[in-house]
């Protein structure tokens, strides 16, 4: 028997469902495989012994591979499970490689952004050096858009599409009063500021919103940020900050962190950056002042993504199986652009470590000289991402999306 297995990890995003599609049509197509399973849960899935066949979901429900590509959030569940070194504890790696033993695994594809390449990374050394040929292979997602490597994370731009859209509402909605005010509108990005960028597609002939933007590459100089809300305010009545939560001062000091509260991989919990500044302009200018903060909303909004977005998370992971079935292990497939006009990309891949525990950062020359907005460069280069509308079916009038009870406590495939 030859079987694969795939996971999903971290974050959920609009499009990592169709990656996972992509997962299973492509090991459909290429009759190299018996079964096809799913860890429940990621990692932890294997460590519980929470796998469900997926070739029986194919075969039992109509349409199984085009409806998950158009659900959101993850199938599959998710977990953010840290994997020790090896060296120093090697019994989660021995459990797992046991069951890949007894599942009759030949190929383990997980699906998740920076964190799960470190899980990658790790089980590929970890199978070199017991001289195990199983083939692990990286499948990229993030909205935070901050992996190594690819020009893009599926996820990223459907995300995207969402902030610009919700930028060009709040845009009229902070319009209709004929006084002076100031909305701040947090957006997600730890350390990169893709996602706050993309703010700035929310422009059109008649909106100027966000007329400020503050990415975390650029450090944050309160005097400075006050002076650039007056100029805004002589300009426009009302003025529109978008600002990620991740923005840091000359120190590199996060602005808002809960410095006490990390999750397993140690990143300090952010929250609070829209209130912080809320509290800079009551404290200097007397205008209306309130703060947006975004959060979660734009990981699931399937109604609101992207069909370049869904269609590449697919090719993605189609082309991870084929990497898979070239003899290639700890690696991640990429997707390298080729132009803009048309847009196009070639799918790719590179040793994983090129990915794990690394940043991409939004390149300083795609952001002003001021630090307070994003330049032409950038909007080239997010604006293909967004494009086309998917048909989401709804019912009831809201959208009908696959079944997840699975997840559910206590729940395993039946």
């Amino acid at each position: 028997m030859r079987n694969c297995l795939v996971a999903q990890s971290g974050g959920p995003t609009v499009a990592i469902n169709s990656s996972l599609a992509g997962v299973i049509q492509g090991a459909i197509d290429s009759r190299q495989f018996d079964t096809i399973y799913g860890s429940l849960n990621g990692v932890q899935g294997l460590l519980n012994g929470r796998l469900m066949d997926l070739s029986e979901k194919v075969e039992k429900i109509p349409m199984f591979i085009e409806l998950l590509k158009k659900s959101p959030s993850m199938y599959l569940g998710s977990c953010r499970y840290q994997l020790p070194d090896y060296k120093e504890d090697d019994s989660p790696y021995a459990y797992i490689f046991n069951k890949f033993e007894s599942y009759h695994i030949d190929s383990f594809f997980y699906i998740g952004g920076n964190d799960s390449m470190d899980t990658v990374d790790k089980l590929n050394t970890y199978a070199k050096a017991l001289g195990k040929n199983i083939k692990i292979i990286g499948i990229p997602k993030t909205i935070d858009n901050d992996l190594c490597v690819t020009d893009h994370t599926p996820g990223y731009g459907s995300a995207a599409k969402y902030i610009a859209s919700a930028l060009l509402e709040i845009g009229h909605d902070t319009s209709i009063y004929p006084i002076n005010s100031v909305t701040i509108v947090e957006i997600m990005g730890r350390d990169a500021g893709w996602l706050t960028g993309a703010s700035a597609l929310a422009r059109n002939k008649y909106n100027f919103a966000p007329h400020l933007i503050y990415l975390p590459e650029v450090p944050f100089n309160e005097k400075q940020f006050i002076e650039d809300v007056k100029v805004a305010m002589d300009r426009y009545n009302n003025v529109v900050i978008a600002v990620s939560e991740g923005i840091k001062d000359d120190k590199g000091n996060y602005i808002s962190a809960t410095s006490a509260v990390e999750d397993t991989f140690g990143h300090s919990q952010l929250s609070g950056t829209g209130k912080c500044l809320e509290y800079i302009i009551k404290q200097n200018i007397q205008v209306k002042v309130r703060s947006i903060e975004i959060n979660i909303l734009q990981r699931s909004a399937a109604h609101m993504s992207s069909v370049t977005d869904i269609g590449e998370a697919f090719r993605l992971g189609r082309h991870a199986v084929q990497i898979a079935l070239e003899n290639n292990s700890g690696v991640m497939v990429t997707a390298i652009r080729k132009g803009n006009d048309p847009y196009s990309v070639d799918m790719g891949y590179t040793d994983v470590k090129n990915v794990a525990g690394l940043i991409k950062h939004v390149p300083r020359e795609w952001i002003n000289e001021r630090g307070n907005d994003v330049t032409q460069k950038f909007i080239d280069y997010v604006y293909p991402l967004i494009l086309g509308e998917p048909v989401v079916k709804f019912q009831r009038g809201i959208p009908d999306y696959l079944d997840i009870s699975h997840l559910f406590p206590n729940k395993i495939d039946e």
